[in-house]
């Protein structure tokens, strides 16, 4: 099966606000992962060695889409005590948002998405919105009021002090959680195959920059704004909108098999910038409305955690349950005695 193939069919599985059930009885979306080997892996050049993961884990194939954080909204907003909806989230005239639309009133409430976003990826989400969505992911997408056993507590202990202070880090028990630099910058840009196989450019496998043809089968291409624009040199890649659907470019995966993961949406990640501020979380990637050079391994992002804006989203990483560590092991194993 194709490249292209392979990233149809797999945005054929989440196609709508609900999807295939995950694990658990009461999970109502998927999130499609890919797994992250090479675990003890050297770090990449400059910036303290990013990239260096000492354990296996599973990253998202794509960017978390609107019907996916709908499906989140409809499950614990229906009275959005913090704010996870964004109005500016329903806003497909100026073509910015993410076609999530809001209706009722609180207590009420229920989110749509538009045909045309639903496989888009979210945006104006701020870090603390993508920190609670990976708790109700690690609580196994449970219906209710936010509160500890929904949205509040999980991966991550969200409490105002240390929302405050910008002070959150992971919990040890995660099982769902924000990307984190190291394991972003991995998935993105490590070249795999080993624990010292060297970095690629781009996210996309390549060394030189990215063209921006959904339709080039050649592969090394993302969804980016030239700057400037030269005559006749279109700003929307697929008008009228800015963003592109998810795994859209074709044969323009990484290494590990994500997409997206230059250009589109920039990326929240749940490191915290401490050299500039402590008040900031990283962001990866470079949006839509950003120049190709946003997209180089060596480019950092950095914005307040509750900043919300047309151009930022987030991806998850899930650790692998023991005895899925074990069945891919043997399964690794079973594949080199073959080869042997």
């Amino acid at each position: 099966m194709s490249n292209r193939s392979v990233a149809v069919a797999a945005l054929a599985a989440f196609s709508g606000v609900l999807s295939v059930a995950a694990p658990r009885a009461h999970a109502v979306i998927t999130i499609p992962t890919v797994f992250v080997g090479d675990a003890g892996n050297v770090g990449g050049p400059g910036f303290g060695s990013f990239g260096a993961v000492a354990y296996s884990y599973r990253v998202g194939t794509y960017e978390v889409t609107a019907s996916q954080y709908a499906a989140f909204l409809n499950a614990v907003a229906r009275t959005d005590d913090n704010n996870l909806y964004n109005p500016s989230m329903a806003d497909i005239g100026n073509a910015v948002g993410c076609g999530i639309s809001r209706s009722g009133s609180s207590g009420s409430f229920s989110y749509t998405v538009h045909p045309d976003f639903v496989n888009r990826p979210v945006n104006y989400v701020s870090f603390w919105d993508a920190t609670r969505f990976a708790n109700w992911m690690h609580n196994g997408q449970p219906t209710g009021l936010q509160n500890a056993s929904t949205t509040e507590d999980g991966a991550y202990t969200l409490t105002a002090g240390g929302i405050a202070s910008n002070t959150i880090t992971r919990n040890a028990n995660w099982e769902w959680a924000v990307a984190s630099n190291h394991e972003w910058h991995k998935a993105a840009y490590y070249r795999g195959g080993g624990t010292n196989a060297g970095y690629w450019t781009y996210a996309t496998q390549s060394n030189t920059q990215p063209g921006r043809d959904p339709n080039d089968v050649s592969g090394n291409n993302a969804n980016w704004r030239p700057v400037p624009l030269l005559p006749g040199q279109p700003l929307q890649i697929l008008p009228p909108y800015f963003t592109t659907p998810v795994g859209l470019f074709q044969n323009s995966e990484s290494a590990y098999g994500t997409y997206d993961q230059g250009g589109n949406v920039a990326e929240w990640t749940d490191t915290s910038l401490s050299t500039v501020s402590t008040l900031t979380r990283l962001l990866r990637g470079g949006a839509f409305f950003n120049d190709a050079g946003s997209m180089r391994a060596n480019v950092l992002g950095n914005n307040f955690p509750t900043d919300e804006a047309a151009g930022i989203g987030f991806r998850m990483t899930q650790i692998p349950a023991p005895s899925a560590a074990v069945l891919l092991g043997m399964g690794a194993l079973t594949l080199a005695r073959r080869r042997r």
